[in-house]
């Protein structure tokens, strides 16, 4: 499901996925030690939204990632980057290569314990694992309506708030404890890039084409005719941008 429908939405993805706080960002890069002559991995890298951020730290970065339509609108938006085809459960370089290997609103779709230890492969001694992820702000009303129209399509795909990503780290042996910091965040969008950031949804991208024009249609009219959300020429959407970090043994 997420290839399929991450292959379907590549330009919707990039149109309307949030970006991530700097406030998140910053914190990340120092906790895990991202700066000049940092080598740094990003695994599942997608259309580069998390990968652009990095490009001040003056790090070496290289993006991986499975998905050739993701790839490359990566290649084509960050030109002097070096995009890789792989995956975080073989990641196709060698061991004890990078400093810092980072996964933005990804590791969830990973199979946990090989990616765990791929990056542990790929770690020098001493290497940091980095994740972040926005999360929806449930809290607001709206959006919780929104939750409720489009989950009913999930059809057990992996989500970050199930935390069954975190199972692998519980007793590995391969990292230390696993810190954790919230940033609460705000992204403006107009209602189209927001109905992107919607059609975006692995599990929605790859619903046949009149039921995902069914929950689309949905969705636009909960936006045009919620009180928070109608006649407004911007949609805000609240998000906690969520970050873990944790060291290799």
């Amino acid at each position: 499901m997420a290839s399929t429908g991450f292959q379907a939405a590549a330009d919707a993805y990039e149109r309307g996925r949030p970006d991530y706080p700097s406030e998140a960002t910053d914190f990340l890069a120092a906790t895990c030690g991202i700066g000049m002559g940092s080598e740094v991995i990003e695994l599942g890298a997608g259309t580069g939204k998390f990968t652009r951020l990095l490009v001040p730290s003056k790090a070496t970065l290289l993006a991986i990632e499975p998905v050739e339509a993701m790839r490359r609108k990566c290649m084509a938006l960050l030109p002097d980057v070096r995009i890789l085809e792989g995956s975080a459960e073989e990641i196709p370089v060698a061991d004890a290569s990078a400093d810092v290997v980072l996964a933005a609103q990804a590791f969830h779709w990973f199979n946990a314990d090989k990616a765990l230890a791929e990056c542990h492969r790929v770690l020098r001694p001493g290497g940091m694992l980095g994740l972040i992820w926005n999360v929806r702000d449930e809290s607001i009303g709206w959006v919780a309506e929104l939750t409720r129209i489009i989950d009913v399509y999930e059809q057990g795909a992996p989500r970050y708030k199930s935390f069954e990503w975190k199972r692998a780290f519980a007793g590995s042996g391969l990292f230390g404890p696993l810190g954790h910091r919230s940033f609460r965040h705000s992204h403006q969008g107009t209602l189209e890039a927001f109905m992107d950031r919607i059609a975006s949804i692995s599990f929605i991208a790859a619903l046949p084409e009149i039921q995902r024009g069914t929950v689309l249609k949905e969705v636009r009219a909960l936006v045009e005719n919620h009180e928070l959300t109608r006649g407004r020429p911007t949609i805000e959407t609240v998000y906690s941008t969520d970050v873990y970090w944790c060291k290799k043994i």
